[in-house]
C-alpha cells in the first residue's frame, strides 16, 4: 500500500468496517427484494406492464397451438379430406408471428429495464462509496468493492430479467396449456400432475442450498477480482523479485475457491429441471395408458387426444423453466444482499447538525488522543502552528506523526481533545470547507490515467486553461511537460506511470497551487526523489507554502532547517518544539536525530 492512498497508510484493518452479508440487520429476501422495487424499479412499472401484456400473448399462444391440434386431427385428417388445411395452417402460422412479435418486443423492454435499474444501482453504489471512511477502504480492497459495484449488479440485472421474463411468460403458458388439458379431460389432467407434489419439499431443499452455494460463490468471485487487482498494481514488484509463479500459484488457489461453489451452485439449479423431467416421464406413461384405453373404448377422440398429449408434451418445458426461477432468484438475492450491505455501511466522518464553514487560521491540537484499537498513538498531544508559517513535524517512525495529518484533515476523528483551525474545532466545521481549506502534497502521489491537465485541473475544477498552465509553470511542470508529445494534454497512464517519480510530484504540488487552499500539509514530498528532482521539487514547495500556513512531515532534518517551528515528537507527545538552532542549542532528541544524520548512523 503506498502513502498515497490517503494522506497515509495509518488505518490499521481492525479499525474499518469489512463489509459481509452478516454485517447488518439481515433482512428478509422479501424485504430486499420489494426495497429494490421501491428504490429502483417501480419508476419503470409502465414499461414493464407493457412487458407483461407481450409476455402474456406469447404465452397464449402455445395454449392456442395446443388447442387448434383437437380440429386438425379429428376434422381433417381422420375425415381424409384438405378442406379446412389452409384455414388451420394461418391460424398456426398467426399464432408463431404472434409470439415472434411479442417475445422479441418484451425482451428488450425487460432488458432495457433491468439495464437501467443497474445502471442505477452502481451509480448509488459508487455514490455511497465515496462517503465512507478511509478505514473502510483499508478493510475492504478495490477488488472487492468493484465486485460489489460491478459484479453482483451485473449478476442481478442478468439473473432478475431472466426470471422476469420466464415468470411472465411461462406462467401464462402453463395457465393456457392446463386450461387446454382441463378443458379435454379433468382426469387425464389429475393422472398426469400427480406426481407434482411430491416435487415441493425436495425443490425447497435445493432453493435453500442454492442460496448458500451462490453467496460463497458471489464471495469467492470478489476474492478473485481483489488477487487480480493487486497483481496488476504490484505488476513491476512481482518482475523484480521473479513472483510469477507464485502469483500464479496465488490466483489457481482463488480460482479455485471460485470454483467449487459455482460448480455446486450449478448442481442445485440444474436439479431442478432434472426432477421435473422425471415426473413428466410418468405423467407421460399414464395418460398414454389412460388416454389409450378411453379412445379404444370411443369415449374420446384421437383430436381430443392429440391436443391433450400436445398440451402435455409443451407443458413440462415452460414448468422447468418456471422450476429454476426459484434457483435464479436465490442466486439473484445473494447478490442482492451483498449490494445493500455496502449501502447499509455508515459512515463514522459525519458533520455534525449546523456545521459551520471553516476560516483559515491558526491550527491547534490541545490534548489530543488517539488509539488504533488498543494502541494508542496520540498521547495529549498538543501544539500550534501558527498562521503563514511553516511548522515542521519530526521524530522517530510510530510517533504518531502521519496521524497528525490525518486527524486534522478528518480521515479520521480523535478521541479526545480538540483540533481547531482559526479558533474553530474542526470537528465542528463542514468537512467539505475543511478539506477546502487544506491542500496535501504527499510522499507519493495519485494520479489518474488522464492528461496532466486534467490531472492539475482537480485541484480546482473550474479552473481556466491559462490558470491549469500558470500552476504547472510555477510547479516546474512545463520543464518536462513542454518536451513531451502532446504538452499538457499528454496521458500520465495508471497511476501516473507514464512519469518519473519527481515529474509526478510536480504535477501534485501543480495541482495544489491550482486548489490554492490557505493550509498545507507536506508528507516527506523529496524523500524518494534524486538530487535534481529534489531541487526542481523543493524550488516548486517553496513557491507554493508562500504565505500559507504549512505543516510539513520531515525524515531528513536538512529540508526543515529554516521551518519557522520544529515539532518533536515521541510516542505521540510534544518532547521538544523550537527553531532548528534552538533546539540544537538545546542538545536534546532532535540535537541527536541530527547528529545521526549528520554521521551518517540514521538515514
Amino acid at each position: 500500500m503506498t502513502r498515497e492512498d490517503g494522506l497515509f497508510a495509518a488505518f490499521p484493518q481492525h479499525l474499518g468496517h469489512r463489509v459481509t452479508t452478516a454485517s447488518h440487520s439481515n433482512p428478509s429476501g422479501a424485504a430486499l427484494w420489494r426495497r429494490l422495487w421501491t428504490e429502483h424499479v417501480r419508476r419503470y412499472w409502465p414499461v414493464l406492464l407493457l412487458a407483461v401484456i407481450l409476455m402474456s400473448l406469447e404465452g397464449a399462444a402455445i395454449g392456442a397451438f395446443a388447442w387448434l391440434v383437437q380440429p386438425l386431427f379429428d376434422t381433417l385428417f381422420t375425415s381424409g379430406s384438405m378442406e379446412g388445411v389452409t384455414w388451420v395452417a394461418l391460424m398456426v402460422g398467426a399464432l408463431f408471428l404472434l409470439r415472434a412479435t411479442a417475445g422479441f418486443f418484451q425482451r428488450i423492454l425487460v432488458v432495457g429495464v433491468g439495464l437501467r435499474v443497474v445502471a442505477g444501482l452502481q451509480r448509488r453504489i459508487l455514490d455511497h462509496l465515496l462517503t465512507l471512511d478511509m478505514a473502510f477502504f483499508q478493510t475492504n480492497p478495490p477488488g472487492a468493492l468493484i465486485e460489489r459495484t460491478r459484479g453482483d449488479t451485473s449478476a442481478l440485472q442478468s439473473v432478475s430479467s431472466a426470471a422476469l421474463m420466464s415468470l411472465g411468460r411461462d406462467a401464462i403458458t402453463l395457465v393456457s396449456l392446463l386450461t387446454v388439458m382441463l378443458y379435454t379431460d379433468w382426469r387425464w389432467t389429475l393422472f398426469a400432475l400427480l406426481g407434482v407434489p411430491a416435487l415441493i419439499l425436495p425443490l425447497l431443499a435445493v432453493q435453500a442450498f442454492i442460496k448458500r452455494t451462490a453467496i460463497a460463490a458471489r464471495a469467492a468471485a470478489a476474492g478473485l477480482s481483489t488477487r487480480l487487482d493487486e497483481i496488476f498494481h504490484g505488476i513491476q514488484t512481482i518482475k523484480l523479485n521473479r513472483l510469477e509463479q507464485h502469483e500464479r500459484a496465488r490466483f489457481k488457489d482463488e480460482i479455485a475457491a471460485y470454483l467449487r461453489p459455482s460448480i455446486r451452485a450449478q448442481i442445485g439449479v440444474a436439479s431442478n429441471p432434472a426432477m421435473i423431467d422425471i415426473i413428466a416421464a410418468l405423467g407421460f406413461v399414464v395418460v398414454l395408458y389412460v388416454g389409450g384405453q378411453d379412445i379404444i373404448d370411443g369415449e374420446k377422440t384421437l383430436g381430443e387426444f392429440m391436443s391433450f398429449f400436445t398440451a402435455l408434451g409443451l407443458l413440462f418445458e415452460p414448468l422447468r423453466r418456471l422450476s429454476s426461477i426459484a434457483g435464479q432468484v436465490q442466486t439473484a438475492g445473494a447478490s442482492l444482499e451483498r449490494i445493500y450491505d455496502v449501502l447499509e455501511t455508515k459512515p463514522t466522518i459525519t458533520d455534525v447538525k449546523n456545521a459551520k464553514p471553516l476560516s483559515a487560521g491558526d491550527v491547534t491540537f490541545d490534548n489530543v488522543h488517539f488509539a488504533y484499537g488498543d494502541a494508542p498513538v496520540l498521547r495529549g498531544l498538543t501544539f500550534t502552528a501558527t498562521a503563514g508559517q511553516t511548522t515542521a513535524l519530526v521524530g522517530a517512525s510510530g510517533a504518531g506523526k502521519t496521524t497528525v495529518f490525518a486527524a486534522l484533515t478528518r480521515l479520521l476523528d480523535a478521541s479526545e481533545g480538540t483540533i481547531a483551525i482559526g479558533g474553530t474545532p474542526i470537528i465542528q466545521a463542514e468537512t467539505a470547507s475543511l478539506r477546502d481549506t487544506i491542500a496535501v502534497v504527499g510522499q507519493e502521489t495519485a494520479l489518474f490515467d488522464e492528461s496532466i491537465a486534467a490531472n492539475i485541473r482537480m485541484g480546482a475544477l473550474d479552473a481556466t486553461d491559462a490558470e491549469v498552465e500558470q500552476a504547472a509553470q510555477a510547479a516546474e511542470v512545463m520543464e518536462f511537460a513542454q518536451y513531451l508529445p502532446n504538452g499538457l494534454n499528454t496521458l500520465v497512464g495508471p497511476r501516473g506511470s507514464g512519469l518519473s517519480g519527481g515529474q509526478r510530484q510536480r504535477v501534485a504540488i501543480a495541482r495544489a497551487m491550482l486548489k490554492s487552499a490557505p493550509i498545507l500539509l507536506l508528507d516527506e514530498p523529496t524523500s524518494a526523489l534524486d538530487a535534481k528532482s529534489e531541487k526542481l521539487v523543493g524550488a516548486a514547495l517553496d513557491r507554493l507554502a508562500e504565505g500559507r500556513t504549512t505543516l510539513v512531515i520531515a525524515h531528513r532534518l536538512s529540508t526543515i532547517r529554516n521551518a519557522d517551528k520544529i515539532i518533536v515528537m515521541d510516542q505521540g507527545r510534544v518532547i521538544e518544539e523550537g527553531t532548528h538552532d534552538e533546539l540544537l542549542s538545546q542538545n536534546g532528541a532532535y540535537a541527536r536525530l541530527h547528529a545521526m544524520q549528520i554521521t551518517g548512523t540514521d538515514d
